[in-house]
């Protein structure tokens, strides 16, 4: 039986030029398998926020990153909705 271990980091939100951020940790960029340039994505919810690595994707040149970037917005945007047309 595999075992969960929940460990918490703070750190304090900084000015960053003219913006506000927090650095992470190195114990954290390991945990996510993250690197200096890599993209992160942040999904929001109920007052939570999760920190992910944007897989980095091959696409064929016929697909434009920007698009599919904004229907995965609209598909996140819209979620508990389509979920209920599913349940008409």
């Amino acid at each position: 039986m595999s075992q969960t271990v929940v460990r918490e980091v703070e750190r304090k939100v900084t000015k960053i030029g003219n913006s506000l951020g927090v650095t992470l940790p190195q114990v954290v960029l390991e945990h996510l398998g993250l690197m200096q340039g890599d993209e992160v994505r942040f999904d929001l919810s109920n007052g939570h926020v999760s920190i992910k690595k944007k897989p980095n994707l091959k696409l064929p040149k016929w697909i434009d990153e920007e698009f599919l970037e904004q229907m995965n917005d609209m598909i996140n945007e819209y979620d508990q909705t389509f979920k209920g047309l599913k349940d008409r």
